[in-house]
Parts: C-alpha cells; structure tokens; sequence
C-alpha cells in the first residue's frame, strides 16, 4: 500500500511540475491581445492593464514627451521557456510593419533605446502604440485610444463677458468652417447669437475679432483664410445682428498664437477657433 502510495505521489508531483511548466506558458487570467494587433508567435502574457481613461507619455517625432489621454492598453509580452528569441529588433520592425498597412506612420524609433512609436489615424481617433523591448524575449505594448473631443458646449454671453472683463479676450470654438473655406455652417448659429447679445448688452465694447488656424497649409494661405473668416464674422454679426460695424474690426494672424501644440488633432483643433479681444 506504501508503494502504491509512493507511486501516486511521485505521478502526481510530475504532474504538479508539468502543470506549472504549462501555466508559465499561458497568458495572464483576463488578459488578451489589443484587438488592432495580434502578437508575436510564441509569446504570452504576463502583465496587463486595461483602463477606460488613463494618460501615458510618448515620445514624438522631435523626440519629446507628449502626454496622450484616453483608453489605455498596458500589455507586456514574454517568450515562452522552449521558444527561440526572435531578437528585439525584428519584434519592433514586425509591428511597425504591420501598423503600417492599415495606415500607421512611425513617429519615433530608437535602437539604442530599443522603443518604437507608431500612430494611426482613423476618423476622429488616435491610436498610439509604443513597443518597447527589455530583451529579445519580453517586450511591452502601451496603447492609447485618444478620441477628437468635438466642442459640443457654447459659453453664452455672460461667461463670454467674464472671460473678457477678467483677461482682455475670449476664445469661441462653436463657429465652424469647413477645411479652407470661409463661409460659417449653419451650426455655428449659437455662439454667434451669443457674441451677438453680448454686443447688445454692453454698448461701450468693442472688439477685435481674430481668426486662428492650425499648421496645416502654407502660412501665406492660412494667413488669408483666418482674416477671410474673422470678416465671415464681422459680417454676419452686422447684417444679421444689427451690430454696428465700427465696433468690430477683423483680424487674422494664421497659427502664430496656438494654445496647444500643432502636434496632435486635439492640439490642432483647440488652435483653429475665433477670438475675441477687447479694443
């Protein structure tokens, strides 16, 4: 009975050992590959992280930190025990060409680092995807899945004239054009009824009304189409609004005052806009 016992126990320590062999070669409970981009063969998981709004720092095109807010994946890859390393340079190259074929640019890659960022455009999302490699054999994958915030709130009169009273201006991001053009869309009609009262309730203000634009295109064009569409401006405020045109005067200065840097859509974005300044 002894031996039979013996027996089992040394069958059921093979076992226990082949099964901890077994679980270092799976990946983490609850985790799973990013659904953009599948993993390198002969790799699991080993640390995971999935939160619906996080912010990580990446490296950009002129090598400095940006920081990007949004869903962020954390996922960290390691070989299995019996696989043969495929080198971390062929790792990078292997997701920087993937990413590439469904329209991802390569903004950063560092060999001495070992670090790669790659970012896709699709839409009104960004997806940044840094891949970083400790070794030939482990690697981490941190993606942020930034959406374009749309500026959907109006600020009315009121706040218009607080900003105003408290800083000498006021940016107004509810007036929109299309690309190059400066004809105003009709949804711009709020913040244009509300520039519009705040006119009508304090007589004695007048107001440079400027034009700002992002980056894209030659200076010389932006230039032109920020003053065409501070004058889009001017000119509704009067004819449609009855206000009278020596308090206005339009200006465009192009991307020479951004609030944000021109490197992202979200920074692109909050830099095109209309601002009023106090004459």
């Amino acid at each position: 009975m002894r031996k039979l016992s013996g027996a089992f126990f040394g069958l059921f320590f093979v076992l226990a050992c082949f099964g901890l062999s077994f679980a270092a070669d799976t990946d983490l409970k609850g985790s799973k590959d990013h659904p953009l981009v599948s993993r390198m063969p002969n790799f699991h998981i080993t640390e995971y992280k999935d939160a619906a709004f996080d912010a990580y720092q990446f490296l950009n095109q002129n090598k400095q930190k940006v920081r990007i807010e949004g869903h962020l994946y954390s996922i960290r890859y390691t070989l299995d025990k019996a696989a043969a390393e495929p080198g971390e340079l062929k790792i990078r190259r292997n997701y920087q060409d993937a990413l590439k074929k469904i329209g991802g640019q390569v903004i950063f890659d560092d060999n001495f680092n070992r670090v790669s960022t790659i970012l896709l455009k699709k839409g009104k999302k960004e997806t940044w995807i840094e891949v970083r490699c400790y070794s030939g054999s482990t690697f981490l994958l941190t993606i942020v899945e930034k959406e374009i915030m749309q500026q959907e709130i109006v600020a009315n009169a009121e706040a218009m004239g607080n900003d105003i009273n408290a800083t000498g201006h006021v940016s107004i991001y509810g007036i929109y054009f299309d690309t190059g053009k400066s004809e105003i869309k009709p949804e711009s009609d709020a913040a244009i009824s509300e520039i519009a009262t705040l006119l009508k309730d304090n007589s004695s203000l007048y107001l440079h009304v400027v034009g700002h634009t992002d980056n894209a295109g030659s200076f010389d064009s932006n230039m032109k189409l920020s003053k065409d569409r501070a004058n889009a401006v001017v000119k509704v405020l009067t004819s449609k609004y009855g206000i009278a045109a020596t308090r206005l005067k339009a200006h465009g200065v192009a991307s020479l005052s951004p609030v944000e840097s021109n490197d992202t859509e979200e920074g692109k974005a909050k830099n095109r806009r209309v601002e009023l300044v106090k004459q």
